[in-house]
């Protein structure tokens, strides 16, 4: 295995455990069985979620067989992986509404060979009591509770239920059942994939090596993207919504976009951040290059150059205020406008939103706006003011 290989398959990465047991099994010539485990509790695929679908990738570039599993059953028990409460558990119906679309999508991002698709519920459904007792037997409640997230909400007095103790148990046992060499996860899953070690050693199988990736920051610049925060962009989103929003991140997403987003290697993403470091490069053409790299990942070029294109004429022909940087609307509507503000940096508090809404002094393409709840539309590729110098473009 030659050191480009290496490369490809930790780049990124932020813990690969055991130390020196990737680069052994990838210099051992024999095609390796890389897990990786995604629950079906929501529609759309995000950059955040492709992440660890294009590490996966990186795997079958280097002729390795990516298994993905579809945690149709353990989405049901609910990952509690961050969790400050129990999560709430989704039915059958749910997980299967949502896991139908979510197929296509893993498979925009993955290569159609060398792959298998599975789901949990082949293994998991079947499972008789004494199956479960036997591997609730791999794991005390103290290893449990060292867990930060149960160590808190236990310290806290905050209830775990014992179905949530049994979620990486389920994890660890689909590593059993596919006979994983490697599993990838976001950092928020480390523990749940050495566990998956610990159970395939009771098993008899030679323990995999737990390889994680970064969480992805959300176009707020603050919060794990997260569609439920609306902080996302959607690998299926047409191309001038994905060009758009990317550049309406914040600056310092820049290289960890690059990195993480983009899929880009650490000497091009070095060699980027130092042009803006060094005053070179703008931040802003850096980030119109980041757009297109992301738009070309999912939609190739030609739709990367209509994209920039049709950026560039919304901003020039309507306009926009070259201090007015774009700025993704949030999910949902109506926008409850104080939030919006204060999300854009427009006003430091929502109360001073709301004072500045009631004087009149909050513009949408220079009409006052007189309500704390505005239709989506009506802020959609608009350019949103406070006072005489504060503005950004909505899209």
């Amino acid at each position: 295995m030659n050191e480009s290989g290496i490369n490809l398959a930790t780049r990124g990465a932020d813990t690969i455990l055991p130390p020196g047991r990737l680069e052994e099994l990838l210099e051992s010539g024999r095609r390796l069985r890389v897990k990786l485990g995604l629950d079906p509790t929501a529609p759309m695929v995000t950059l955040g979620w492709a992440v660890v679908l294009r590490k996966l990738r990186h795997f079958q570039e280097l002729g390795h067989t990516a298994v993905l599993i579809v945690g149709d059953f353990t989405a049901r028990v609910g990952d509690p992986s961050g969790k400050s409460e129990t999560r709430k558990r989704l039915t059958a119906e749910e997980v299967k509404a949502h896991a139908e679309p979510l197929l296509e999508q893993f498979r925009q991002v993955l290569l159609p060979e060398p792959l298998e698709i599975r789901w949990n519920s082949e293994w998991l459904e079947s499972l008789d009591m004494t199956e479960i007792l036997e591997l609730t037997t791999t794991v005390t409640v103290a290893q449990m509770l060292e867990r930060s997230d149960f160590a808190n909400r236990y310290s806290e007095g905050n209830p775990i239920s014992i179905t949530e103790f049994l979620y990486p148990l389920l994890q660890g046992y689909d590593s059993v059942a596919v006979r994983a060499d490697v599993e990838l996860g976001g950092s928020d899953q480390l523990w749940n994939l050495m566990m998956g070690r610990n159970i395939q050693t009771r098993y008899g199988q030679e323990p995999q090596v737990a390889l994680t990736m970064p969480l992805l920051t959300g176009t707020d610049g603050r919060n794990k993207m997260s569609q439920s925060l609306g902080n996302y962009i959607g690998v299926t989103e047409p191309a001038s919504e994905m060009f758009g929003k990317t550049m309406s991140i914040p600056d310092h997403l820049l290289g960890e976009w690059f990195r993480l987003a983009a899929d880009r290697p650490a000497g091009e993403v070095d060699a980027i951040l130092e042009g803006v470091e060094t005053g070179s490069r703008h931040p802003a053409q850096a980030k119109r290059l980041l757009a297109r790299r992301i738009v070309s990942l999912y939609r190739g070029e030609g739709e990367a150059d209509a994209a920039e294109e049709d950026f560039d004429r919304r901003f020039k022909y309507r306009r926009v205020p070259e201090d007015a940087p774009p700025f993704a609307l949030p999910a949902g509507d109506p926008v409850y406008l104080p939030g919006l503000l204060r999300s854009a940096k427009l006003v430091a508090s929502a109360s001073e939103a709301r004072r500045l809404i009631d004087a009149g002094a909050v513009r949408v393409d220079g009409a006052s706006v007189g309500g704390y709840e505005v239709e989506r539309q009506v802020l959609l590729d608009r350019v949103l003011t406070v006072g005489k110098r504060r503005s950004v473009f909505l899209n």
